[in-house]
């Protein structure tokens, strides 16, 4: 299968089955009745249980080895919404907004990023003025097969995860994303078990609060 080219923007905030995101005002309605607008993902995200396997099937469909990342997320305290910032670990860093609805089923989810070159010291300042809701730092492993973007994680604290992240193309409908997102399933052999409701923050959280 051919390689999509990477797009920039990035997404965020799976669930439990499919997540619906965009980074505009809302244009369009699809036939399941969630508004959604372009550009936009379809996303999942599952436990791994075997990370080896996981990678060299998707390396095999990529027909690549895939592009390792390394990301520190710091969430700070937000009135509305979340705000983390995205330290991609070379100087370079994304602050980034988000919010969307705490519901089931495929979710819409607006954002707004902006780059910087000083990570650590906009981390320092915005610590300082807002506080520190919790931090992420994983190894992220990109896997470009066709539309979807495949991240195969290992979470410091949580273990091993997967991502897909299915790129809407303007003319697709949401169905048309969750299509895409189950044959890709299928063909990584993630099974609906394995499948993770939040973000990496939220299980950090939960687990926290069970310790």
């Amino acid at each position: 299968m051919k390689l999509a080219a990477l797009r920039s923007a990035l997404r965020l905030r799976p669930l439990r089955g499919f997540a619906v995101k965009s980074s505009t005002d809302t244009r369009r309605r699809s036939s399941s009745g969630i508004s959604r607008d372009m550009p936009s993902n379809v996303e999942i995200k599952a436990r791994v249980s075997d990370p080896a396997l996981f990678a060299k099937m998707a390396a095999e469909l990529s027909q690549s080895e895939g592009t390792v990342i390394r990301q520190h997320d710091t969430f700070f305290h937000c009135g509305r919404g979340r705000l983390k910032l995205r330290d991609l670990m070379d100087g370079s860093g994304q602050l980034i907004f988000y919010e969307r609805p705490d519901t089931a089923g495929p979710k819409l989810s607006r954002f707004s990023i902006s780059p910087t070159g000083a990570p650590a010291s906009l981390r320092s300042v915005l610590s300082d003025a807002l506080g520190v809701t919790g931090e992420v730092r994983k190894q992220r492993r990109l896997f470009l097969i066709g539309q979807t973007r495949v991240h195969l994680d290992a979470v410091e604290g949580l273990g091993d995860y997967m991502e897909l992240e299915v790129v809407m193309r303007p003319d697709q409908t949401v169905e048309d994303g969750q299509q895409v997102a189950e044959q890709l399933m299928e063909k990584l052999s993630v099974s609906q078990e394995s499948l993770v409701t939040g973000a990496y923050m939220d299980l950090l959280l939960q687990g926290r609060a069970g310790e």
